[in-house]
């Protein structure tokens, strides 16, 4: 708002909450997309209107396209009834079907999970032998096998390499010990070559905490160093990356997995 209101004045108009106005003259404001034509500028989505660059970039005429629903192919974070969720995989697989998504990454509890029913190492073998068979019988979406496996202390993982790797996916998060070596724990996760991605890595909720004591530009450092995704975890109350790392690990050249969490 105050570098729109500045290029308001610039013009010779004022910009309030009431619209643009010449004088005394109310002259846009019935719609944003009036307000922003004043200026000679194309509708900016709310979602970019951070003062980061945007306005810039829509005069150059290089706004960059928001992402929408029909542009979601698939889902690598969703956790099922074997865990903490609340759907078996095959309501899961119907109800993201109906969305369009091609793909969904079954991604539940690992075992010190124990308050969201972690899985044991058997019982993620029985859930690799379901997906299995239902890949064979659904036709127009895949599931692919996969772990939220939890850092530990020592930044060791909570499955061993020998399930792991039977996976298609590996996504690694911190559940515990947020202020203990968080940093060091993640980056020696990174070291396992069956990690796929890392988990919320700021590990905030917006409506509760601010997340772990890590330092995140290691961890985009490292990232792109061993070709790890980091996550967008698209919870509402997460939003993990935020925007500004997002920004970061797109300028980098790092991967971004977009996932819901869903339970």
């Amino acid at each position: 708002n105050i570098k729109l209101s500045s290029m308001a004045r610039e013009k010779g108009f004022k910009i309030s909450e009431y619209g643009v106005f010449r004088g005394d003259k109310k002259i846009a404001g019935y719609d944003e997309e009036e307000v922003y034509k004043t200026l000679n500028l194309p509708l900016i989505p709310p979602e970019l209107r951070e003062d980061r660059g945007e306005i810039e970039l829509a005069l150059q005429g290089h706004l960059p396209q928001v992402v929408n629903y029909s542009d979601i192919k698939g889902d690598l974070h969703i956790h099922s009834r074997y865990s903490d969720g609340s759907l078996s995989l095959r309501e899961i697989a119907e109800l993201t079907k109906e969305l369009g998504y091609e793909y969904i990454a079954i991604c539940d509890h690992s075992q010190s999970a124990k308050y969201a029913y972690g899985l044991t190492s058997e019982r993620l073998k029985q859930q690799i032998k379901e997906i299995d068979q239902l890949n064979q019988e659904l036709k127009e979406i895949k599931l692919l096998k996969g772990t939220e496996v939890d850092i530990l202390q020592d930044g060791q993982l909570d499955f061993p390499n020998e399930i792991l790797k039977e996976l298609d996916i590996v996504v690694a998060a911190i559940h515990s010990g947020f202020k203990k070596n968080v940093t060091e724990r993640i980056l020696r996760a990174m070291d396992n070559p069956f990690v796929t991605i890392i988990a919320h890595p700021s590990g905030r909720l917006i409506s509760k905490r601010e997340g772990y004591d890590v330092d995140l530009e290691k961890i985009l450092q490292e990232a792109k160093s061993k070709q790890k995704a980091l996550e967008l975890n698209a919870y509402y109350d997460r939003l993990d990356l935020n925007e500004f790392y997002l920004k970061k690990a797109k300028e980098q050249g790092i991967k971004i997995s977009i996932g819901t969490d869903a339970h």
